[in-house]
């Protein structure tokens, strides 16, 4: 399916040198910030109080974040859970007070709007726990990057395996640096968008691969640097129902998804505009660079030499 069709080659690699300078200062920056700034960790990481709370009819979820934030109780994150009448709080791990007396301290706070709210269960979460996440989460990205260079590596060739997993690295890296810039909370949805985010856009690397490779068959008197270009503006009109049609979703999630889904939908959508970046220009330029030729994709044939018949 196609909006449109370009008839002319757009020339992508001639810029190419221009574009990945773009994005290598990018990157750099984003490991500046990280560095400096690093990332600011939700209390699946850092340690804290998690509460669940029922109501008798549905939980007001903004009047309870303010009732909190007006008792003095900061950084705090209340979202539904379940049915509309529960609700998950959790709040940063503070030293000077106990998990029985934050517990009871929120509960009166609550009551004093609505009588009908429960206490259901309190759980201290030690940052040991939020040490062993951090590992696992990182070592779920290493697997992952690993898994992506071995499929493109067996069903292209090497060197896009390379090409491709130092693009999609290079949208994650990006992601964190905005969070660790803005200092945006990094929770463990937001971990699991930066996951969803490097398979997401190895799909497009692998769709720009694959003509990539359909080209060296059918434009056989054609250069690399044409048969590259011809392959990303022959996938401009995919490119554009694929990620306008996800990018609606998850622009949807960020406008009424409300706060429990708010640094979700922002690294998906950072996640997303830099993952078409970096797969045209980004991946194909570092391809090109590597040296593809048409003997690494189009196997020749050779022929079968007819045995004399005596």
């Amino acid at each position: 399916m196609e909006f449109f069709r370009i008839r002319r080659d757009i020339p992508f690699m001639r810029y190419a040198l221009v574009f990945n300078i773009i994005s290598l200062v990018t990157f750099l920056a984003a490991i500046f910030f990280l560095a400096v700034r690093g990332l600011a960790f939700s209390i699946e990481f850092t340690g804290g109080t998690v509460m669940e709370l029922t109501y008798a009819d549905a939980a007001d979820v903004p009047r309870i974040r303010a009732t909190l934030e007006a008792a003095g109780h900061h950084d705090v994150q209340v979202q539904a859970f379940g049915s509309s009448r529960d609700v998950l709080i959790r709040m940063p791990h503070d030293p000077k007070v106990t998990t029985a007396d934050l517990s009871r301290s929120v509960v009166e706070k609550l009551k004093a709007v609505d009588p009908t709210v429960e206490l259901r269960r309190v759980e201290f979460v030690g940052p040991q726990v939020g040490r062993e996440l951090a590992e696992n989460g990182a070592l779920a990205l290493l697997v992952t990057s690993l898994g992506i260079v071995a499929y493109l590596a067996l069903r292209f060739e090497w060197k896009f395996g390379v090409a491709a997993i130092i693009a999609n690295l290079h949208d994650v890296v990006i992601i964190l640096g905005f969070f660790a810039f803005f200092q945006w909370e990094f929770s463990l949805p937001v971990l699991a968008a930066v996951l969803a985010v490097l398979g997401y856009s190895v799909n497009e690397s692998v769709i720009i691969a694959d003509r990539i490779r359909e080209n060296f068959r059918k434009m056989r008197r054609a250069s690399v640097t044409e048969i590259i270009d011809n392959a990303i503006t022959r996938t401009i009109s995919r490119t554009i129902i694929t990620h306008g049609t996800t990018q609606t979703v998850v622009l949807s999630m960020l406008i009424f998804g409300g706060p429990a889904l708010h640094y979700f939908a922002v690294a998906l959508t950072i996640g997303i505009l830099f993952g078409i970046y970096s797969s045209v220009l980004v991946m194909a330029p570092l391809v090109r660079w590597l040296g593809v030729k048409r003997e690494d994709l189009v196997k020749p044939v050779r022929e079968k030499k007819q045995e004399a018949v005596v």
